[in-house]
């Protein structure tokens, strides 16, 4: 997605590498799917904080979209933290490499990832990645 708008900057991606397992593995947070998309919004929508109008219409976007992201994405897996979302402790001493060995993370984060991408793309063919009024 970073490259389809422009935005190839490595440093974007490694920013997101704590959010694997919620944060850190800290799974009561949201997916790092889920909190990287709203990242992902907010850099998409910046602009100067000189043009102080279009600035508050940018957040109110950014929040918006960010919002119907979430809320769409507890609809179809009804959760949006890792806990919730996987069923598996991984505090509880290897669990996360039996989560990893058992391939279950291409039934379940992979698919996240790629439901947050697709949804991105919409908001994008839609135009809704273009800065709009609140």
């Amino acid at each position: 997605m970073w490259e389809s708008c422009g935005m190839e900057n490595e440093d974007f991606l490694w920013a997101a590498i704590p959010f694997m397992g919620g944060i850190s593995g800290h799974q009561n947070a949201p997916c790092g799917a889920v909190l990287a998309s709203a990242v992902f919004l907010g850099l998409r929508h910046h602009c100067s904080l000189a043009d102080k109008e279009k600035a508050k219409q940018a957040r109110n976007t950014a929040r918006l979209q960010a919002g119907m992201l979430v809320k769409d994405f507890q609809e179809k897996f009804g959760d949006i933290t890792c806990r919730g979302l996987i069923g598996i402790d991984f505090n509880k001493p290897g669990e996360y490499q039996a989560f990893l060995a058992s391939g279950k993370s291409k039934e379940t984060c992979e698919s996240y990832v790629l439901w947050v991408i697709e949804k991105l793309y919409s908001f994008e063919k839609a135009g809704f990645l273009e800065v709009v009024a609140p």
